[in-house]
């Protein structure tokens, strides 16, 4: 038996194939880990309470009363009944969320609403909202600024 794998050590190329199977596997392995701690994936806001309760999780309090939600799902525009009004964004496997100030940085193409905050760490992020992307760029026009 040793000879056997000593002679089929021998062979050309048996080691090359045998690191690159074990790599294989190692790389397997790490691919699998990664989903059972559901580590990944592609985030989206599931729905309007889903946003709802992302703007509460960044600012306890908020109670949403109308949210513009993305065609994409990546983001969205919540109001509250103070008007006071939250840009929420996707950040890697996450959401991140601003309270806007002002509608200095806000610009209408279309159905597409272009919302600066002014935080460079946050930038600037576009939303498909549809026809209610006018109604949105409206109501930010209210706002302070």
């Amino acid at each position: 038996m040793v000879k056997a794998v000593q002679a089929l050590l021998a062979q050309p190329g048996v080691l090359l194939v045998l690191k690159t199977l074990a790599s294989l596997v190692g790389v397997l392995l790490v691919v699998q880990l990664a989903r059972w701690m559901n580590l990944g994936g592609d985030v989206r806001i599931r729905d309007e309470d889903h946003a709802g309760a992302l703007a509460d999780e960044a600012m306890c309090g908020f109670v949403p009363v109308a949210v513009g939600l993305d065609k994409a799902r990546i983001g969205a525009l919540v109001r509250d009944a103070q008007g006071r009004v939250m840009l929420i964004r996707r950040h890697g496997s996450h959401f991140a969320a601003r309270l806007l100030e002002n509608h200095a940085g806000v610009r209408l193409d279309q159905h597409f609403l272009t919302v600066a905050t002014g935080d460079s760490r946050f930038g600037t992020v576009t939303l498909n909202l549809g026809p209610e992307a006018q109604a949105w760029a409206a109501s930010l026009r209210r706002l302070e600024g």
